[in-house]
């Protein structure tokens, strides 16, 4: 088995990468309100923050097209993508403006809501802490709403499902 080691740096940046995506993640799809309408960006930096009050968080790359809509909405929702939504991710992965032929309706505050997501979490805004070359969104979860099912993943650049082990 071979091992890489070495130190995060500008010239090490792909071998990072590489070691962060052996850490296989959940994928999400966060909606807001746009001035041109709906917005959407897929992210697999979510994480639960606090109980009580009920916080969770994502993180927005400073360099995203879609900065500004998200940096500065007030409410938001986070959609937990489920086994059979990789298309979804991957089209809001691209392009976050496009909401034609996606079953989706406007939600809490009227945030876009979409159809078929294992889990979604609407959120108000309670914090931004930059954070080198991110934007870490914290939000207070003021409803919540989930379903049975497997949840997409993401590992190592690609899409797949989750398998029991038992």
């Amino acid at each position: 088995m071979t091992e890489t080691t070495f130190t995060p740096g500008p010239d090490s940046a792909r071998a990072f990468r590489d070691a962060l995506g052996c850490y296989g993640t959940g994928v999400t799809v966060i909606t807001a309100q746009s001035a041109r309408g709906p917005a959407g960006i897929t992210a697999n930096s979510f994480a639960s923050v606090s109980l009580e009050p009920a916080l969770v968080l994502w993180s927005l790359a400073n360099t995203s097209a879609r900065f500004e809509t998200f940096a500065n909405t007030r409410h938001y929702a986070i959609h937990v993508m489920a086994e059979g939504q990789h298309a979804l991710a991957q089209r809001f992965a691209l392009d976050g403006l496009d909401f034609s032929g996606i079953d989706w309706a406007p939600g809490l505050n009227g945030v876009p809501t979409l159809a078929g997501a294992l889990a979604r979490f609407d959120c108000e805004i309670q914090a931004r802490h930059p954070a080198g070359d991110h934007l870490i969104l914290v939000g207070e979860v003021l409803r919540a709403t989930h379903r049975p099912g497997k949840g997409l993943m993401f590992k190592r650049g690609q899409y797949g499902g989750f398998t029991d082990l038992l």
